[in-house]
């Protein structure tokens, strides 16, 4: 399984390493709602919490779906405008400019992209800004996130303008709170990493460059196309010029272990890829509760549910769409990991969602933990 993109053609000068601090942002937000995603960050992520103004924490909750269980496309809005530069802004304001300029149909859908994760490839489907059936799945899957989440989805669909103005006041707002004395802190050490990659993509090749960004990425003999392995399957072109060729590497400090790639259609490939990759802290487990948990997992099907299930909690059904499988035959799955004790189960009110216990697999090693969340 993977991601590829076609670069046949593409000029060495369109390819380009730059910092972005609305991708940036996300990866924060991110850290903060899954604080067991990211063992290396907790002294920040327990500091910035606690720090957290209650009112700003509570809408935090409101829109986390953008970023807990999946990586939400605006925050690389740069790459979504065709007669836009294709790289990262140099402040997070210039870059809210940008997402800003979007237009409502693409930010509605980028913004309610875990609905979509099943047709993420296909560019989501009809839009349910206008398709009563597309509103509906819209509303269904968010109110399986609960009911914050569904009331501010609904919100979205009836009035996208008053939305984006409350989003980009939300984003502001961490900025003022947190992120602008982070960002201070880390934003040289990302221009230096991508200054360096630049140099290597100059004086090396495109194989080198990659070699440094990320052991995941490959590149065929013919420099035609860029493989990411990751547990999904999918492909995008960066020579569409349509959309504007080029290819964008942008660096994160809190991405570890996730290696994004930005493959929608009608949006310009970007690779978010994380600088360092520490080693996971394990503890000892009998051979037995060991063997049951390799077992677990040794199915391929179980294995994509992981992925899912990795990141947020998500219901037999949600994930029966998203797998093209049946709801029984999800719950035999589900039945196998909870036994191995690799799995939570809670109800949110008729809903009953299912998550992975990342600690219990983080004790099988780092290379599996590393490998679903990529």
């Amino acid at each position: 399984m993977s991601v590829t993109i076609d670069i046949a053609g593409l000029p060495a000068e369109r390819i380009s390493f730059a910092p972005s601090p609305l991708a940036e942002l996300c990866m924060a937000l991110h850290a903060l709602s899954q604080p067991a995603h990211h063992p290396r960050l907790t002294s920040w992520t327990s500091a910035t919490a606690a720090a957290l103004d209650p009112c700003l924490a509570d809408r935090l909750l409101e829109a986390d779906f953008m970023w807990r269980s999946s990586f939400s496309d605006i925050f690389m809005a740069f790459a979504a405008s065709p007669g836009g530069s294709g790289r990262p802004a140099g402040t997070l304001a210039e870059e809210l400019d940008v997402l800003d300029r979007m237009d409502d149909e693409q930010f509605v859908m980028a913004a309610l992209e875990h609905c979509w994760l099943a047709l993420y490839n296909e560019g989501g489907g009809p839009s349910p800004l206008t398709d009563p059936a597309a509103r509906a799945k819209a509303l269904e899957t968010a109110a399986a996130r609960g009911p914050r989440q569904l009331d501010f989805s609904a919100r979205l669909l009836d009035d996208p303008a008053a939305v984006r103005v409350w989003m980009r006041r939300l984003l502001e707002d961490c900025d003022e709170a947190f992120f602008a004395e982070t960002w201070k802190r880390i934003e040289p050490g990302q221009s230096a990493d991508a200054r360096h990659k630049t140099e290597v993509l100059r004086r090396k090749g495109l194989p080198a460059a990659l070699k440094e960004v990320s052991s995941a990425l490959s590149v065929d003999e013919g420099l035609t196309t860029i493989t990411a392995d990751k547990m999904v399957n999918g492909s995008t072109t960066a020579t569409d010029p349509r959309i504007g060729t080029g290819l964008v590497f942008v660096p994160t400090n809190f991405g570890w272990p996730h290696l994004l790639v930005l493959h929608a259609p009608g949006w310009r490939p970007v690779v978010h890829y994380p600088l360092g990759t520490p080693e996971l802290a394990s503890a000892p487990g009998s051979v037995e509760l060991l063997q049951r948990r390799m077992e677990a997992l040794a199915h391929p099907m179980r294995m994509m549910l992981c992925r899912s299930l990795a990141r947020a909690p998500y219901t037999t059904s949600e994930l029966a769409a998203v797998y093209g499988i049946t709801a029984p035959e999800v719950s035999r799955h589900l039945a196998v990991l909870k036994k191995a004790g690799l799995m939570h189960t809670r109800r949110e009110g008729r809903y009953v969602q299912h998550q992975l216990d990342l600690t219990a697999v983080a004790r099988i090693g780092s290379d599996f933990i590393e490998g679903i969340l990529r």
